[in-house]
């Protein structure tokens, strides 16, 4: 089936990539005007807008299954692409679009649950031989259960939810005696976030390297992987700066790693682009975390150093289409470095800065993409995240690849809006990023010699913080309250560096 039309489920910078790829094939693309943004900058790059901005729920549109498939059946459209976030990982909206057969742009609604579902992923892993840090396979019951497991396995442990990610439901335990409160927060926290308050426990592997591979597979069994990603530079376990490749990994753990992604894949009949994650410890001992099977925030390194359109096989393969190369030809070329670049005050521990962007100038050198959903003049609310841009850097080295990301951020200028400009300013020029030994502890434990700030800011800063540890204290007597109860870009810069299979 060869696809004319998509809808796209999904706003911002996602958005806008995935605009811009269909308009590359001829795709007919359709947004959708939320009353939360009817002048976003999305519907700018689209072809046709089905307009809700009078229309006004509790629920946003991009999470309500139903509300988009009635969208779905009035404009008729071929296909339905979530993006990332939202309801891309939900195994529930795929089927629902299989059900009225309209191409989902992503894997099978089986595949998505077995991989969505982190205690069946350990199942199908233990299965399949794959690497796993010592833990259990099945949820937990009660904190009798957690502290039964966690004493066999030895402290520290981390405590999960089965289901979602972000770093909700997630809880670490250095010592027996903080088990009932964390195992009662980690189960809360999961079942308002997710719906689900099932959790699960494994060893906490401590300040190990995130690295992720990009797998992508047809529908005729084929997989491939496009190499890792260095995502290790991260803030409770949210990334803020990856680069492809790994400074840690030798061309035999590449290998050795990347067969591992291709079996987990393979072990799901997995279709589409997707992600294998690991942990990697200091003796090179890596153990398969989980699988997120949509496309990444981070994919534009990837596309920088394989010269592929992640996006655009995304829908090939959703086309019935074959992948055309097969493992022994991808070739990494060169290195790529993404920067966050998110409306963030730092020093105020990350704290999302709301404001208007009065002027923005980007960057526009060769080795540079910058993929946004926002411009002047545009608000950054408390309805979504606060992200501005990705900005995608690429350099024949790792060190040119520094240094040219040094060059572009000292050219991106942000007026209206504390950002994380200085931030990674910082992280590049720092003795661990550049001779590649850090780890995913490094902000926790080198984020406070990496400021100078004059006495104004460090009281600001401190006030935030103040401000911070009080509403975290209040959700937590508010979750000890519910426990109790029983509640439940710039157009492709880098275009010539894309090409098809």
């Amino acid at each position: 089936m060869s696809i004319k039309s998509i809808l796209i489920a999904n706003r911002g910078e996602i958005a806008v990539r995935i605009a811009k790829t269909c308009k590359i094939m001829g795709i007919e693309t359709w947004g959708i005007k939320t009353s939360a943004e009817p002048k976003a900058h999305y519907l700018t790059q689209v072809d046709k807008v089905y307009d809700l901005s009078d229309v006004f729920s509790e629920v946003l549109v991009f999470l309500d299954v139903e509300k988009l498939m009635d969208i779905v059946a009035e404009i008729k459209v071929d296909a339905v692409h979530p993006g990332y976030g939202f309801l891309a990982e939900n195994a529930y909206f795929a089927q629902r679009c299989v059900n009225i057969n309209v191409k989902f742009v992503g894997p099978t609604p089986d595949a998505i649950h077995k991989m969505g579902n982190k205690t069946i992923a350990r199942q199908i892993a233990t299965k399949n031989e794959i690497p796993l840090a010592s833990g259990t396979t099945r949820s937990i019951r009660d904190a009798a259960d957690a502290k039964k497991v966690s004493d066999k396995i030895g402290y520290p442990v981390i405590i999960k939810a089965a289901s979602g990610g972000g770093g909700r439901g997630m809880r670490v335990i250095h010592k027996p005696e903080e088990l009932a409160q964390m195992f009662r927060l980690a189960t809360t926290e999961a079942e308002k976030a997710f719906n689900d308050p099932s959790v699960f426990i494994e060893k906490y592997i401590q300040n190990p390297k995130h690295i992720e591979f990009q797998i992508m597979a047809d529908s005729h069994g084929n997989v491939i992987h496009l190499g890792e990603r260095e995502c290790s530079i991260q803030r409770k376990h949210q990334k803020l700066l990856e680069e492809a490749p790994s400074p840690a990994l030798s061309p035999e753990l590449r290998k050795e790693m990347g067969d591992i992604a291709i079996r987990i894949a393979q072990a799901v009949n997995y279709e589409s682009a997707g992600t294998v994650e690991f942990l990697l410890d200091t003796n090179n001992n890596y153990y398969f975390m989980e699988m997120n099977t949509r496309i990444q925030v981070e994919h534009p390194v990837t596309e920088m150093v394989t010269g592929f359109d992640l996006i655009e096989q995304q829908i090939r393969v959703a086309q019935g289409e074959k992948l055309t190369i097969t493992q022994k030809d991808i070739k990494i070329n060169g290195w790529a470095i993404e920067c966050r670049i998110n409306a963030e005050d730092v020093q105020a521990g990350f704290s999302p800065y709301l404001g208007t962007i009065e002027k923005m100038v980007l960057p526009n050198d060769e080795n540079v993409r910058i993929d946004s959903g926002v411009v002047e003049g545009d608000t950054i609310s408390p309805n979504f995240d606060s992200m501005i841009a990705k900005l995608i850097v690429w350099g024949e080295t790792r060190d040119e690849a520094i240094a040219n990301t040094q060059k572009a951020l000292s050219k991106l200028w942000i007026k209206g809006l504390k950002t994380t400009i200085p931030f990674f300013k910082t992280v590049l020029n720092h003795s661990s990023f550049t001779n590649g030994s850090f780890n995913t502890g490094f902000i926790e434990n080198e984020l406070e010699f990496m400021h100078e700030s004059t006495d104004e800011e460090e009281a600001l800063a401190a006030w935030f913080a103040t401000l911070q540890y009080i509403n975290e204290k209040e959700k937590e007597a508010e979750n000890q309250v519910d426990f109790e109860q029983g509640k439940n870009i710039n157009p492709w810069l880098l275009n010539k560096r894309m090409k098809s299979f």
